[in-house]
């Protein structure tokens, strides 16, 4: 018999590193469990049809998990000249039990078993996804929580704009993980199909029960199409820009979490778990693992443009250019998983420096469109109450000082509408606390806000 899977119409000898070339094993072992689950399934379908007989079913069920705890074992070596995780499973399958194991191929093409092992391997893993953003959205609303009373400056264009509860900002995060993690059960539903039994492109002439591999392998609907099912890589797509988004999120995060931890910032300290220091400068403690974050988002996007040009000219139905749509989707999958372990365990072990933030929103001008907004109050109309305040700031940054440090006299030289209690309505956490519609960074409103949010993950 000869050693390749479609080697009977051919006479010349493979040379061997066109076979490496050819060759995906080295990375599709990957997939040996879905593929022996896939297989497992069918052959009970095939039984079930009277294709096989269930003797045979049963030595092609006890050879693959065999084969399979031999690989978890290291004990099975894969070829490549095999050239894929099927046909070394196979392989070795047949080698266990003779004759029964290559009666398994029987009304099944490697391009659905292939497909099949791809949409087993990604529903499993967007679940697992799915679970770790909700590990992180359960810290974020922890930090929230317990961070409740600090109040930081909020930034525009990264200049100091408005004070803002800490809870505030950091909530923002576990909003972008809710859309995340909608985004992923979402396209559960496109996963969650099954290829198996659409053969190489046409079906097949045996009598096959494709619902009952269907059932047996947990899927939720059937491809309608046998060129579709195996020509369908647009799950993947989805898969690869839904973590390239959370990618996105978790690399803004990340550089606020670089910017906050700086000297000139200071609002924060990283545990040295998450850090790391310089092999010259003794005195450095570096936010590493918030810029590996960042930087490995820059993967992720990659890996899904590969994808899209990948697919972009390729015609019905199956291409051997397929066989690259695995590579990029692995390790998106372990940069994302990575990086919200990562990240939930930099921001479960974080500091926050609330002294610093108390003084920071103390010493500068973010409270100055609540002088705007009193003097509204008072009948003054914003655009003249912007040009007001607008013009006290400068006096104040020539002075070398704030808007709290201004006598009453000089408040009232801007404008007479200014009375004593300014000084008040400018302190930080009255700021902060008047801003209670919804969605706002007032205590009431973003203690609302968690409210919601743990309604949400219940």
């Amino acid at each position: 018999m000869t050693e390749k899977a479609w080697g009977g119409r051919f006479q010349g000898e493979a040379i061997e590193w066109v076979d490496e070339f050819n060759a995906s094993i080295h990375f599709d072992n990957t997939l040996i469990e879905m593929d022996v689950a896939g297989s497992i399934s069918h052959a009970a379908m095939l039984a079930k049809q009277g294709i096989i007989t269930d003797d045979e079913r049963r030595e092609i069920t006890d050879g693959l998990t065999a084969v399979l705890e031999d690989y978890k074992n290291g004990i099975t070596e894969f070829s490549v000249a095999r050239e894929d995780i099927h046909m070394n499973v196979e392989h070795a399958l047949i080698e266990k039990i003779g004759d029964a194991g290559g009666k398994l191929h029987t009304a099944r093409s490697r391009n659905d078993q292939v497909a099949t092992d791809m949409h087993l391997y990604v529903k499993g893993r967007v679940n697992e996804i799915i679970e770790s953003i909700e590990r992180m959205q359960k810290t974020v609303l922890g930090l929230a929580k317990d961070n409740i009373h600090v109040i930081m400056p909020g930034y525009t264009h990264l200049q100091r704009a408005q004070p803002v509860l800490f809870s505030h900002h950091i909530m923002v995060y576990f909003w972008m993980l809710k859309r995340d993690k909608e985004r992923f059960s979402d396209s559960l539903k496109r996963i969650d199909v099954s290829p198996l039994g659409a053969g190489a492109i046409s079906g097949t002439t045996f009598d096959i029960d494709r619902e009952e591999t269907r059932q047996l392998l947990g899927f939720s609907e059937l491809y309608q199409n046998s060129m579709d099912a195996v020509s369908d890589r647009d799950y993947i797509i989805e898969t690869l820009s839904n973590i390239s988004l959370v990618m996105v999120h978790l690399s803004r995060l990340s550089e606020e979490i670089i910017f906050w931890m700086s000297e000139e910032a200071g609002f924060i300290q990283l545990s040295d778990q998450f850090t790391t220091g310089s092999s010259m400068m003794p005195q450095k403690k570096n936010p590493d693992m918030a810029e590996l974050i960042r930087g490995k988002s820059a993967r992720t996007a990659g890996s899904l443009m590969s994808m899209l040009m990948l697919l972009k000219g390729l015609p019905l139905t199956y291409n051997k250019d397929m066989q690259e749509d695995k590579e990029g989707l692995f390790d998106a999958v372990t940069t994302v998983t990575g990086s919200l372990k990562i990240m939930n365990g930099m921001l479960g072990s974080m500091t926050i420096n609330e002294e610093t933030l108390e003084k920071t929103v103390e010493e500068d001008f973010s409270n100055a469109t609540e002088l705007a907004d009193y003097l509204v109050q008072k009948g003054v109309p914003f655009r003249n109450a912007h040009e007001v305040v607008g013009k006290a700031v400068l006096k104040c940054i020539n002075q070398q000082k704030y808007l709290r440090d201004m006598s009453l006299e000089e408040f009232r030289a801007e404008h007479d509408a200014i009375e004593p209690d300014i000084y008040e309505v400018l302190a930080p956490k009255v700021v902060v606390d008047r801003r209670n519609s919804t969605g706002g960074t007032g205590t009431k409103a973003v203690e609302e806000q968690i409210r919601i949010a743990e309604d949400t993950l219940k």
